[in-house]
């Protein structure tokens, strides 16, 4: 296999988790960009070299229930981001007045590119996602239960149900790989549901910080 037929078929698997994990938190994601086969990838994506320009890949796309509400998907070739492609992504966001975005990368990214997406978190969602990071969806691994996050109304049932403080609920960490793939915030609840010898499925609950 050329280095170029490698790349693109890790390309293709980072596309399908990302359209994945835009679907899991639900924005409108076509399935046939899931299931897009190698093949396929390869005859939309690749030049005749075998190359993918990652900037075909990007893509925005509407919630399914708050169509005002949208997130851009933006690909770079860069190895290592800087703040100068940061400012390109934020350039995109504000021509397009999107609000959420995600950077997908094949290297690392510069300490002074993260402070970028702390120093703009009053106006925009940023979070950034190596390719290697996207390679497998860890949300189909069979160690991973289900999570589900819960709406606003539901986390304050299950505290008034209960009567617990918010402190009181078990924690799941902001940098947790399933926490990231969900794109969770401070505060926010999951309901994790596992499988169970005696009673079928038992769910927990577990708040972000």
């Amino acid at each position: 296999m050329s280095v170029e037929q490698d790349e693109s078929a890790k390309l293709w698997k980072v596309n399908r988790t990302i359209h994945e994990l835009v679907k899991d938190r639900g924005f409108q994601v076509s399935d046939d960009e899931i299931n897009m086969d190698l093949a396929t990838f390869r005859a939309h994506y690749a030049n005749q070299s075998g190359s993918v320009d990652r900037s075909q890949l990007n893509f925005f796309t509407n919630h399914r229930d708050d169509p005002n509400l949208q997130i851009f998907i933006f690909f770079t070739d860069e190895k290592s981001v800087g703040v100068k492609t940061m400012r390109k992504l934020l350039g995109i966001l504000e021509e397009k007045h999107i609000q959420q975005g995600i950077i997908v990368f094949p290297g690392n990214m510069t300490p002074s590119a993260r402070k970028v997406i702390v120093a703009m978190a009053s106006q925009y969602k940023l979070e950034e996602f190596s390719e290697s990071d996207l390679l497998v969806n860890i949300t189909h691994h069979t160690l991973v239960p289900k999570h589900e996050l819960l709406t606003p109304e539901q986390k304050k049932e299950l505290l008034e149900t209960y009567r617990l403080k918010e402190t009181q609920l078990p924690r799941i960490q902001l940098a947790d790989p399933v926490a990231r793939y969900y794109g969770l915030k401070r505060g926010n609840v999951v309901k994790i549901t596992r499988p169970s010898e005696t009673s079928g499925r038992y769910a927990s609950y577990r708040i972000c910080f």
